[in-house]
């Protein structure tokens, strides 16, 4: 039975492969996006010429305007609030205009959720930031990454909240807001604390999306900045598998409803950013990929892991696509787009960091 479904941050990376999917399916997708992020236009055309039988509305909305929000919510079944911005970096150079969009942009759109007296479930992506530093976690140095000393399976939903960066702050807000609606309010609520996401539509830069920036760059002959010592270790999860988690928290409500989910390729899909990461970027490339290393960032974890077992547990849920097999569709797809990565000029490199509220 199709339903009427929108997609916050639809014609972002994560938006626009979950738009994709849910319109496959005959589902009435309405997408509210600013279209302020690089890339974004092109995801928006390319959803356009997949699906013509207007079953795809588009409303051009920036989240911190209430009455735009409130009039675009006012009839979905399910709302999947993706849109934020999205870069640690931006957050601390500009904290007001990242509150503004993450922390009260969430508010928008879980207000306009519970005026509408429909009830719709609200899927809300936070992210793994909430966490903090995590200093207090041992961390081993090993020759090629590190890795957690008493953590194999990876950080779990119990770890306590410690809001590290303006990033961290306004993503924590909204993550707790939109818990506090369900339990407040009766909205069925679920929120997905994310790790890095990766695939196709994606315009990665160097603030966020690193993984795709990195084969964009290699594929575009650009520098590779690493920053640290290239051991720092992420799980990485495929979007194709983030879209399958996220139909299923709606499909499986009744268990979901409350809950808050960490959402990432876990242990077996972890790698070192370039140690190990660099090694598979040269065998697709069929040459070295010569990188240039900078100072640690503040507030770089030398390890992040999600202990997914909650979300297998409870939705019957784990990542289908390995690491390698993921980073190899990714590189097919930008190599088979090359066009759309042409170097931007100055002002367009610093939008995205500056004003997109895509996810």
């Amino acid at each position: 039975m199709s339903k009427s479904i929108v997609v916050t941050g639809g014609a972002g990376f994560v938006g626009s492969n979950l738009a994709d999917s849910l319109l496959r399916d005959g589902n009435y997708v309405t997408i509210l996006d600013s279209l302020h992020r690089r890339g974004s236009e092109h995801n928006l055309a390319w959803l356009r010429n997949r699906h013509t039988n207007g079953q795809l509305h588009f409303m051009q909305t920036d989240l911190r305007d209430f009455r735009a929000v409130k009039e675009a919510i006012q009839e979905p079944d399910v709302i999947y609030h993706l849109a934020a911005q999205v870069a640690v970096t931006t957050s601390v150079e500009d904290p007001r205009s990242d509150f503004e969009i993450n922390a009260l942009g969430t508010l928008n759109v879980i207000e306009a959720a519970r005026l509408s007296g429909r009830r719709p479930i609200v899927v809300f992506t936070s992210t793994n930031k909430v966490y903090g530093g995590m200093e207090d976690v041992a961390v081993v140095e090993e020759d090629q990454s590190y890795r957690y000393r008493d953590f194999p399976m990876g950080i779990s939903e119990e770890r306590p909240l410690d809001f590290h960066s303006p990033y961290g702050c306004s993503k924590g807000a909204g993550d707790q807001y939109v818990r506090d609606y369900g339990r407040i309010f009766g909205l069925p609520t679920v929120v997905f604390r994310m790790s890095c996401i990766y695939g196709p539509r994606q315009f990665g830069n160097e603030d966020q999306g690193w993984l795709a920036h990195f084969l964009i760059a290699a594929a575009t002959g650009r520098r590779i900045t690493i920053y640290g010592n290239g051991k720092q270790v992420r799980d990485v999860l495929f979007v194709d598998d983030l879209v399958r988690a996220f139909r299923l928290a709606v499909e499986k409500i009744d268990v979901t409803a409350g809950q808050i989910y960490n959402i990432g390729g876990g242990p077996s899909n972890a790698l070192s950013v370039w140690r190990e990461f660099g090694d598979l970027l040269a065998q697709l490339k069929g040459e070295h990929v010569p990188v240039r290393y900078g100072p640690w960032r503040p507030g770089d974890q030398p390890c992040y892991i999600s202990d997914i077992q909650k979300a297998a547990d409870q939705m019957g849920w784990r990542p289908l696509v390995d690491k390698v097999s993921g980073i190899r569709r990714l590189w097919s797809w930008v190599c088979s787009n090359r066009a759309l990565f042409e170097k931007p000029s100055e002002k367009a490199e610093l939008r995205p960091a500056a004003l997109g509220v895509s996810a």
